[in-house]
Formats: structure tokens, C-alpha cells, sequence
């Protein structure tokens, strides 16, 4: 009976510790912004070429259906966080777990929980830097040209401050703000479309002039427009900060925060992806904001919405990362909770991520090939697997037809998709410099 005290105040002493659980009286509106945060990324500003690959047929389809099986396998881990009485599955881990298994869930869920979390990362930190050399370059175009390496120094010395912040909780105004970024340089990109107007030589015709270029072209853009959407992998995280009881579960705020999310979403991604499309045809560039050009103070003002936004998403995305490595060390390795472990973590995360985003600032390319071997799962895919697993619904009812079709439109994204970046990546592979 004392041993079974110790161990529980000891582990107690552990969750009290960890960012996950440290602190559990989050609001419903941290879960909107948190969201907003984690699934909003300056890709949307790279809609409108991925719609001038597809043309509107399918384009408008594709999204629309990207916003809809996300909102429904997101509804699905919202309800399964807290399924089994008296149990709160806190991690996306040990909800795979429960699934399959201690070990092989944990095998299946964990290498593409980092793959990804780890892959956005970098890749903010190469966005991050590239948004502050293009306001460098606009703000002072006669000024001596500085390598992307520098800004990316510049974008990642924040985060080693911002690292600090204990727990999901504490970043909550810093998501906030990332939140209000997000939905201020999207409305800046389909607002200055609007008042520039639409061409009289705007054509809709297919991008690609041949029809291997087309299909590879609508492959690629298929997994811009589905991993735009990928923001499941800290969702179950974001909600074990929020109080629970059997009177009030946590997804009931949870749920009411994710309505408020996709909303914020869909106003973000959808005026830009067809506003854009609409004004620019197939000559729109992968980045709306090169489109437009001028004014030049516009053009400042939305690279820095996207800096502060990144700056938000980097946070959100590591704090998964860093629960991650803090529990393996404290539970499976005896660490002592200190801060100077949790200094040491997270300054040598923060510091791999810069090394490998200013060694690789071509990894965007790269994440859209291994990526769609991460993204596609755990967000189309795996939750319809573990709810068939777990709730085991009637054989062909309304439930089970849905995850099904969920499930095999998840797989065919995650084969194709990767196909059209990999193509992408061959084509571009003259240009990569290390360390430009």
C-alpha cells in the first residue's frame, strides 16, 4: 500500500511537470486558437496555384472535401479522448495504444507524430527566415543581399526563448496572436486580389502543356490542398489541458473551440484559394504575394503577419515534441524533472531545427514527399482505424461506410501524393544549394 502511495505521488509529481499535463484548466477558446495555430500555415497562400493545377471541377471538390473528412476525424478524436470511464487519453500515442497495443501502437503513432511535428518545424523555420529576407529585400531593395541562413538565425534565436514556456497554457496568448496573424495575411492576400481585378487575358486553361505534366501537377497539388488541412497531430494534446468531469466532459469546450477553428479556417482558406484563382488563372504563382507584387508596403505587412503567425505554430507544433522526449527521459530514463533538463531539451531541439532548416531551406520540397507518408495517416486515416477498433460499429451502417470511405481516400492521398513531390523535388533538384 506504501509503495503504491509513493509511486503515485511520484508519477503525480511527473504530470504536474510535463507540458501536456501540467496544468489542466484550459477555456474553449484556448482549443480555437490553439487550432487556428496548428492547422493555418502560410501554404494558404499557395492555394490558388495548387486550384490552377486542378481547374475548378475538381479544385473546389478537393478542398471541400479535405475541410469536410478533416472536421469529422477531428469530431472522432474529440470523442475518443475520453471513451474508456475514468481514463483520459492525453497523447495521440496512447490512444493508438489503446487500439492496437502498448507496443505497436506506440511504434505506429510515434514515429509519424515526429515525423511530422518535427517536419513542420523545420520547415517553419525556413518559412519564418524567408519571410523576414523578403521584407528585408522589398523594405530596402538597394541594400547589400543577405543569405537565407542569416534570417533563419534571426527567426530561430526567438524560439530559444520561447521555448521556456512550461506547457500548452502559457503559450496561449502567443497563439492568439498567431491566430490573428493567420487570418490577417489571408485576408490580405484575397483582398488585394479583389481590388486589383481580373485581367481581360485571365485564362482557366490546364497550367501543365502536356498531359504527364498535368497529371504529376494534380498529383502534387492533391497533397498541398489535403496536408493544408493536417493539424491532428497535437489535437488530443490541446485538449488534456482542459478541465474534465463525468457532469462536464472536456469535449464539450473542446468541440465548441474545434466549430470555431474550422470556421476561422474556412474564412482563411477558401476566399484565398478562389479569389486568387479567379483573378489570376493559370498564371498565378505558388505564392499569391508574388502575384501581387505592389505595393510594396502591403507586400512587408503580410510577410510580417506570417512571421508572427509561424513564430505561434513553431510553439504549438514543439510543444508536442517536447512532452515527447520529457516523458521518455522522466519515465523510462529516471531523469529528475528539473529545469535544467528541460533547458537542455529544449534549447538542443530548437538548435537541431535551425541547423537542419538552414542546411536544408530546400525541406519544404522534401517534407511533401515524406510527409504525405505521415500527414495523410494521422489525420485522414488513423482515426477512422481506432474508432472501427474501439467503438466496432455496425457492419455496413451509415458509421461504418463513412470511416471506410474515409479510410481508402486517406490511403490513395497517401500514395499519390508523395508521387507528385517527388517529381517536383527531381525537377527542382539543379536548383538546391546547401547552406544558401
Amino acid at each position: 500500500m506504501v509503495k503504491k502511495k509513493i509511486e503515485s505521488s511520484k508519477e503525480s509529481i511527473i504530470n504536474d511537470w510535463l507540458p501536456i499535463t501540467s496544468s489542466r484548466n484550459a477555456k474553449w477558446y484556448y482549443s480555437a486558437f490553439h487550432n487556428v495555430t496548428a492547422m493555418v500555415g502560410a501554404g494558404v497562400l499557395g492555394l490558388p496555384y495548387a486550384m490552377s493545377q486542378l481547374g475548378w471541377g475538381v479544385g473546389v471538390t478537393v478542398m471541400v472535401l479535405a475541410w469536410v473528412i478533416t472536421l469529422y476525424t477531428l469530431w472522432q478524436m474529440v470523442q475518443m479522448h475520453e471513451m474508456v470511464p475514468g481514463k483520459r487519453f492525453d497523447r495521440y500515442h496512447e490512444l493508438g495504444q489503446e487500439a492496437f497495443g502498448e507496443k505497436l501502437g506506440l511504434w505506429i503513432v510515434v514515429p509519424q507524430q515526429l515525423l511530422v511535428e518535427v517536419g513542420v518545424n523545420i520547415v517553419y523555420m525556413v518559412t519564418g527566415g524567408k519571410s523576414l529576407q523578403k521584407i528585408y529585400e522589398t523594405g530596402c531593395p538597394n541594400c547589400h543581399p543577405l543569405k537565407t541562413s542569416y534570417f533563419i538565425l534571426m527567426f530561430g534565436c526567438v524560439h530559444f526563448f520561447l521555448s521556456f514556456c512550461p506547457n500548452f497554457n502559457s503559450i496561449t496568448l502567443i497563439s492568439f496572436v498567431a491566430a490573428v496573424m493567420s487570418l490577417s495575411y489571408s485576408t490580405i492576400g484575397w483582398g488585394a486580389s479583389v481590388h486589383k481585378g481580373i485581367s481581360p487575358e485571365v485564362d482557366y486553361s490546364p497550367r501543365a502543356s502536356t498531359s504527364t505534366g498535368r497529371v504529376f501537377g494534380s498529383l502534387s497539388a492533391l497533397g498541398d490542398i489535403a496536408f493544408a488541412f493536417a493539424g491532428h497531430n497535437v489535437v488530443l494534446e490541446i485538449q488534456a489541458t482542459m478541465p474534465s468531469t463525468p457532469e462536464n466532459p472536456s469535449k464539450k469546450p473542446m468541440w465548441k473551440g474545434v466549430i470555431i477553428a474550422y470556421i476561422v479556417v474556412a474564412i482563411c482558406y477558401f476566399p484565398v484559394a478562389f479569389v486568387g484563382y479567379r483573378v489570376f488563372g493559370n498564371s498565378v504563382e505558388d505564392n499569391i504575394l508574388i502575384s501581387l507584387q505592389k505595393p510594396a508596403w502591403l507586400i512587408i505587412m503580410a510577410n510580417a503577419f506570417v512571421v508572427v503567425h509561424v513564430i505561434g505554430s513553431y510553439q504549438v507544433f514543439a510543444m508536442g515534441v517536447f512532452d515527447l522526449i520529457e516523458s521518455y527521459l522522466v519515465k523510462q530514463r529516471n531523469f529528475n524533472p528539473t529545469k535544467t533538463l528541460r533547458v537542455i531539451v529544449r534549447t538542443g531541439y530548437v538548435a537541431l531545427t535551425m541547423f537542419l532548416a538552414i542546411s536544408f531551406p530546400f525541406f519544404g520540397g522534401l517534407l511533401g514527399f515524406f510527409g504525405g507518408f505521415a500527414f495523410a495517416p494521422t489525420t485522414y486515416f488513423l482515426p477512422c482505424i481506432i474508432w472501427l477498433i474501439i467503438y466496432k460499429p455496425k457492419r455496413f451502417g451509415l458509421s461504418w461506410f463513412t470511416n471506410w470511405v474515409c479510410i481508402i481516400l486517406g490511403v490513395l492521398l497517401m500514395v499519390l501524393a508523395p508521387i507528385g513531390a517527388l517529381r517536383q523535388i527531381i525537377l527542382q533538384a539543379k536548383g538546391y544549394k546547401f547552406f544558401s
